[in-house]
C-alpha cells in the first residue's frame, strides 16, 4: 500500500509541476490620442476668415476686408450658411491658388498629404489616406475645388 501511495504522490507532483509556459509578448507602449485631440477651441469668425483666405490665396487678407467679412458672418444667424457663402465668394474670386485637377489625379497621395497639411496643419493618418484614395478612385468627377470646399467646411477646420 505504501508503494501505491508513493507512486500516486509522484504522479500527482509530476502533473502538478508541469505547467504550460505562457508566451510573453513584447508590446511597445505608445501614446494613442485622437488625430484632432488638441483642437478644442472654436475659431472666431475673424480667425476663420483669415486662415481660410490664407489657405486659398496664399497671402494675408487686408484688415478692411477682414472687418467687412466678419460683420457679414456676425449678421447671419446660421454660421454654417455664412461660412458656405464666404467660401463660395472666395472660390469665385480671381487669385485662388488651386492645383489643377490633372495634377491632383497624377499624384493623389501627394495631393492628399498637402491638403491635410494645408487645411488641418497635421499629417494624415493611414486610415484617412486609405479612405481618400478609395474615394478618389470611385469618384472620377471629383475636382480640387470640391475637395478644398469640403475641407474648409469640415468640423476639424472650425477648431484649432
Amino acid at each position: 500500500m505504501r508503494k501505491i501511495y508513493i507512486i500516486f504522490s509522484l504522479i500527482l507532483f509530476t502533473f502538478a509541476s508541469c505547467k504550460k509556459e505562457e508566451p510573453i509578448y513584447d508590446v511597445n507602449q505608445i501614446q494613442s490620442t485622437s488625430y484632432n485631440a488638441n483642437k478644442d477651441k472654436l475659431k472666431s469668425p475673424a480667425q476663420y476668415i483669415s486662415i481660410l483666405y490664407a489657405n486659398l490665396f496664399q497671402q494675408a487678407l487686408s484688415a478692411n476686408e477682414l472687418v467687412e467679412i466678419t460683420r457679414c458672418i456676425e449678421s447671419i444667424g446660421d454660421k454654417e450658411v455664412a461660412h458656405e457663402i464666404i467660401l463660395s465668394n472666395f472660390m469665385n474670386k480671381s487669385g485662388v491658388t488651386l492645383p489643377s485637377d490633372s495634377l491632383m489625379r497624377s499624384d493623389l497621395n501627394g495631393f492628399i498629404e498637402e491638403t491635410y497639411k494645408r487645411f488641418y496643419v497635421r499629417d494624415i493618418t493611414e486610415a484617412e489616406r486609405e479612405f481618400f484614395l478609395n474615394f478618389f478612385e470611385s469618384h472620377p468627377d471629383l475636382t480640387v475645388e470640391m475637395v478644398y470646399y469640403a475641407f474648409s467646411l469640415s468640423n476639424e477646420y472650425q477648431f484649432y
